[in-house]
Parts: C-alpha cells; sequence; structure tokens
C-alpha cells in the first residue's frame, strides 16, 4: 500500500470524504475540495502537498494589484499560502493576456503515518481549508476588503 493509499484509509475511516483521483486524493469538506498529493521523503517520512482551488481567476494587467494584497493575505496565514498558477487555455489567441488561478497551497512533513502524524495531518487540513477559505471571503465580501 503506497503512502497515499494509507492516507486516504486513514481519512475516510475517520469520517472525512476523500476520493481517490489520478495521482492524488480529494478531501471534500462541504462546498471546498483540497487536492492531496502525497510522496515518501527520501530522508525518512512522508511529504503531503495540498491545494485548494478557490475558483478566481486573475487577468495579467491587474497583477500588480493582485499580487500585492495576495501578499498582505500571506503574512496572516499559518496553514498554507495563496499562489498563483497560469491557466493554460488551448483555445486562447497568442497574444491575449494571461489568466491566473488563486490556489491556497500548503506542504506538511510527517515523520510516519502512525496515528499522532495522521490525526496532525486532520487538523492541518482542516485548519488550511478554514483559514484560506476565510481570510479570502473575508477580502472579498469585507467592508475592509481590498480592491484589486
Amino acid at each position: 500500500m503506497t503512502e497515499l493509499q494509507r492516507i486516504v484509509s486513514a481519512l475516510q475511516a475517520s469520517g472525512m470524504t476523500v476520493e481517490p483521483v489520478e495521482d492524488g486524493a480529494l478531501v471534500r469538506n462541504g462546498e471546498s475540495r483540497v487536492a492531496l498529493f502525497a510522496d515518501a521523503d527520501h530522508q525518512g517520512g512522508v511529504i503531503v502537498r495540498l491545494h485548494l482551488d478557490l475558483d478566481l481567476y486573475v487577468e495579467e494587467d491587474a497583477l500588480p494589484d493582485i499580487l500585492m494584497g495576495m501578499n498582505l493575505l500571506n503574512q496572516g496565514l499559518d496553514y498554507g499560502a495563496l499562489n498563483l498558477d497560469p491557466v493554460d487555455e488551448e483555445d486562447t489567441e497568442e497574444d491575449a493576456p494571461l489568466t491566473f488561478a488563486v490556489l491556497g497551497r500548503a506542504v506538511l512533513w510527517l515523520r510516519d503515518l502512525g496515528p499522532a502524524e495522521l490525526d496532525r495531518l486532520r487538523e492541518h487540513l482542516r485548519r488550511f481549508e478554514a483559514e484560506v477559505t476565510e481570510a479570502v471571503e473575508r477580502t472579498l465580501h469585507g467592508s475592509k476588503g481590498m480592491s484589486a
């Protein structure tokens, strides 16, 4: 059983909704879905990468304002960070401006896949999703939210 399969089984056994996909898994919590990827660390332990797609997209011309806002948001995050990933659209023109997706990302190193480390992973997953989602929603909908 691979590290990923062991993690998926443990998360499912604890009552979480987890669906294996291609080279990772989707952890569902209400409307949000965190993609989880796990690999053995060559120095021991397991590296777990988390990706939270926020369904937010930014055009290239808005990058200076967005980057400033993301920098401010990232300063307040303890369990991950916001990143921009270029969206590869096959049917766009060559000189069309690029579009970027805003993603939440986190990396966690687990010493092993024992009960204590799997509890730490569950807590990290919960806090990562809640913290990133709350920070973005507060910014988008708050009265003192940034406009970019």
